[in-house]
């Protein structure tokens, strides 16, 4: 149990008064039955068996937090990290702000923000490993560091930058409530340390001491809409219509006074002017994902449409599948799908801790990703391997890998899509997420097929030019589909009243050359393709014709997809001019400043692994894990 201090004093003690029945969002505040078995366990805190004596042990606790009286002093965001042990470039609790007016009218509104404790905690739905575990014990959504492999996935479905991933231990670690000193009657470190009496701790919609008001919402704080976040607010001073961030995020707060609630809007700090910005579209942070999901899309598709030609005996894939195109070209796709699961894998903070990722195949979407496109892959391998005998026995095993490879691959792309659809970041949460997913796999499987197709027979060999055909009409659907879906975006994203239309004006001005080149060449693409579809391929124009739809395909992809993953703008809380700023971060990095523990920024260094550390990791470390991992799947 945590050591209570002789001299503690008074306002560290939590008040245990009488609390309601019911919170705001009609759920129960009290987590358990009376007879509930729960009561008798223990939280093994720093492995005391003991069970703490807290009257209000199993009632949802969460943080209230007094605005009028925050003096953005920073000694919370300084008592938490002393306690736990954070390193500088991370911390549980940060303090951000935004401001209004002008001298002599300047206000700002501190916020202290840690992580909620939320009723609906989608960081816990969310995570594939089941790192995340929400206790009957205070309420509080505990996460344990040591299961987490740092997919990062609850950084990005937390509207409230809570999980913290730290880029060199390649872990996230966040707030855990303090339930250590709550089970000794003490408020968490961050409230007992609050110089101003801002922040305060205890049951739910319990109004403090010397309090009159217990709000869900504060101008820079996000919908509670999401997760139904367990903290309350007061801010009784009269605020301006808009409340500006000093980050580099283009968003500022408009008061809504029929609702009685500050939207985002567009802040346009960057002006109008257009931009490339190229080294920070082609070398972001989610490169590999944007490798990992083009070349899944690509593979299932063209694996898939290959089979289901055989299947169905469309004329030009059997001819493809008679010929000596056929090996080379599956055995082509099994390498494009390693390529992007290797860049999956390698992206994870733990890299050979891959297999946890099926630990929450009931909750997480992306388990089931990682379950649906793994399981596509081992279709695929078998088919590869048994499709080269031309025994009966061993081509009914081929075709059942194939059969297996088809239907996890559409599964695995189904929950692809659906682990994009994220409340927290509206950028994402549109169908045209779907549709570039689904276009991609048309136009890019299909042109899969084609390059080897055309790099293994003669144009004018029998049945190539019905072949191509199909093919190109597969891409021009594909591509289609992809432009309406950008052009219903674009229109969504431009009016919302949300982040989403932040996002926007930034592909339109920050990215916005990069963006006009991807419109450009995905309308000259669909030409081509349509082209090539009427009139097909021949001779040497041919070839230059078909090898430059490869390229403009493929740079136009990797813009697209790459624009998707930079853009996208989170309901995030709003930081300072240093801390919690993304431009700064950027800044730090490329500047060396990074380099200085003090300014609260670190280098990437996880992502640096080599493969033969990687190897010498799992050897040391991961295999005895690994059984033991499995043993424990099966005996649950």
């Amino acid at each position: 149990m945590f050591e209570v201090r002789d001299d503690e004093p008074k306002y560290a003690f939590l008040n245990n008064t009488e609390s309601k029945e019911k919170n705001r969002y009609n759920l129960n505040i009290e987590l358990t039955d009376g007879g509930s078995e729960l009561r008798c366990k223990s939280l093994n805190i720093n492995g005391d068996a003991a069970i703490g004596e807290n009257p209000d042990r199993y009632k949802q606790h969460g943080f209230y937090f007094n605005a009028d009286n925050c003096i953005g002093c920073h000694a919370c965001e300084s008592a938490c990290s002393e306690k736990n042990d954070v390193p500088a470039h991370i911390a549980f609790r940060s303090v951000g702000f935004v401001e209004g007016g002008t001298y002599p009218d300047y206000q700002r509104i501190n916020i202290s923000m840690a992580c909620n404790h939320c009723d609906d905690p989608v960081c816990l739905t969310g995570c594939p490993t089941r790192a995340y575990t929400k206790f009957a014990e205070y309420g509080a959504v505990l996460q344990d560091p040591d299961i987490c492999f740092g997919c990062g996935y609850c950084t990005w479905v937390c509207p409230y930058n809570a999980p913290q991933l730290d880029p060199v231990k390649g872990e996230v670690s966040k707030c855990n409530m303090c339930v250590d000193r709550l089970e000794v009657n003490l408020k968490p470190a961050c409230v007992a340390a609050c110089l101003g009496n801002a922040l305060d701790f205890g049951v739910i919609e319990n109004i403090p001491e010397n309090r009159i008001q217990a709000k869900a919402e504060i101008p820079g704080f996000p919908t509670t809409d999401i997760t139904h976040p367990n903290i309350r607010f007061q801010q009784t001073r009269t605020t301006h219509r808009e409340m500006t961030r000093t980050d580099d995020m283009p968003l500022k707060y408009h008061r809504d006074d029929e609702q009685g609630k500050f939207k985002p809007v567009v802040d346009e700090k960057q002006g109008r002017e257009r931009h490339w910005n190229l080294r920070k579209l082609l070398t972001s942070h989610e490169s590999a994902h944007v490798i990992f999901t083009l070349c899944t899309q690509a593979t299932v598709g063209a694996f898939s449409m290959l089979m289901l030609g055989v299947w169905l005996n469309v004329g030009a894939i059997t001819m493809l599948k008679n010929s000596g195109a056929f090996t080379p070209l599956i055995f082509m796709i099994v390498a494009v799908s390693t390529v992007g699961l290797f860049k999956l894998n390698m992206h994870l903070g733990k890299p050979h801790r891959f297999y946890r990722g099926f630990n929450n195949l009931r909750l997480s979407p992306v388990s089931r990703e990682i379950a649906g496109v793994s399981m596509f892959y081992t279709g695929l391998l078998g088919y590869a391997v048994f499709s080269l005998f031309d025994n009966g026995l061993i081509q009914f095993l081929a075709n059942s890998f194939a059969f297996v490879g088809v239907v996890s691959g559409a599964i695995g792309l189904y929950y692809m899509y659906k682990l994009y659809r994220i409340p927290a970041r509206p950028f994402w949460n549109h169908w045209q997420t779907g549709s570039a997913f689904f276009g991609t796999m048309l136009s890019f499987g299909a042109l899969l097929i084609a390059v080897v197709s055309v790099l293994s027979l003669p144009l004018d060999s029998l049945g190539m030019e019905s072949l191509l055909s199909v093919l190109a009409t597969i891409t021009v659907v594909g591509l289609a589909l992809e432009g309406i879906g950008h052009i219903a975006h674009a229109r969504a994203m431009q009016s919302a009243d949300n982040e989403g239309a932040a996002s926007y004006y930034q592909q339109v001005t920050e990215y916005g050359k990069s963006y006009l080149l991807r419109n450009g060449l995905l309308a000259l693409n669909l030409v081509i393709a349509l082209a090539i579809t009427l009139f097909g391929l021949s001779g040497l124009f041919g070839y230059l014709t078909g090898l430059g739809l490869v390229f403009s395909m493929l740079v136009m992809a990797a813009f697209g997809r790459s624009l998707f993953f930079v853009l996208v703008i989170p309901t995030t809380m709003p930081g300072a001019f240093f801390w919690k700023n993304k431009g700064f971060v950027e800044h730090a990095r490329a500047t060396g400043l990074a380099d200085a523990p003090q300014h609260g920024v670190a280098y990437e260094r996880h992502h640096s692994f080599k493969v033969d550390e990687l190897i010498k990791t799992i050897k040391e470390n991961s295999v005895k894990d690994m059984i033991d991992h499995v043993r424990w799947i099966f005996g649950k």
